[in-house]
């Protein structure tokens, strides 16, 4: 018998303490064919994408979150969520096989419920980053921008107050994230300031694969920059 991609999973609301069930993805069976110069996966047409569910959305009070979420509230955060959400939210489950409009949905919702939590900036830049690879797949540039921009914006704040030292990201990382967005939304000379930095520290080490892709796109936009001045000069 053929194993099943999906699998429940018992997971706890971190706001209102209620159980609820969620669909996970086997990673072993999940296969990705390409990553765009961001990450972005594109999955093998046999493969779940499991970009699809890595939102946990809780049918009881609606708060949404990822494993990223810390567990800590705040003082009177727990009431603004239940004014804000809760008490707009029609019970529902997300706990089956999603359509990209609903992975856009929760993505969108965990969004919400981490900005009013103030969950750490390098939590939501990953938010907005994958809501605006969502908006490439559905081909909506305008709001592909749009988060893009947001999601840069976001690890900037992350790289300027460093919350993303307990976190899998490293400095190169979330350096060359906050280059590699600048260049996608046309502002080349803060990509042009961002690749810079890898590749002048690239002596203290790091990580070589991003520190090549660093390189590739200096290049990149190094080129964009020739076109434009001579679009400018004509």
């Amino acid at each position: 018998m053929e194993l099943s991609p999906f699998y429940e999973k018992k997971v706890e609301c971190i706001c209102c303490n209620k159980a609820f069930t969620t669909t996970k993805i086997r990673s072993k069976l999940v296969k990705v064919e390409s990553t765009d110069t961001d990450f972005c996966p594109t999955y093998s047409e046999t493969s779940v994408p499991a970009l699809y569910y890595n939102v946990f959305v809780c049918e009881h009070c609606g708060f949404s979150f990822t494993e990223d979420f810390s567990k800590y509230f705040g003082p009177s955060i727990k009431e603004q969520i239940l004014e804000q959400i809760s008490k707009k939210w029609v019970p529902r489950s997300y706990n089956h096989e999603r359509s990209l409009a609903e992975a856009l949905e929760t993505y969108k919702l965990a969004f919400v419920c981490g900005s009013i939590k103030k969950e750490k900036f390098i939590t939501l830049a990953g938010l907005t980053l994958r809501i605006a690879w969502i908006y490439r797949k559905l081909q909506n540039v305008t709001q592909e921008q749009r988060f893009l921009k947001i999601a840069r914006d976001q690890y900037i704040e992350s790289y300027s107050t460093e919350d993303y030292a307990s976190t899998q990201m490293s400095d190169t990382r979330v350096i060359y994230m906050i280059a590699e967005l600048s260049r996608r939304i046309g502002d080349l000379d803060l990509a042009t300031r961002y690749y810079s930095k890898i590749i002048e520290n690239q002596r203290v080490g790091g990580e070589a694969k991003v520190i090549e892709m660093a390189k590739e796109q200096w290049q990149l936009v190094r080129e964009e920059r020739e076109k434009v001045r001579a679009a400018e000069a004509v």
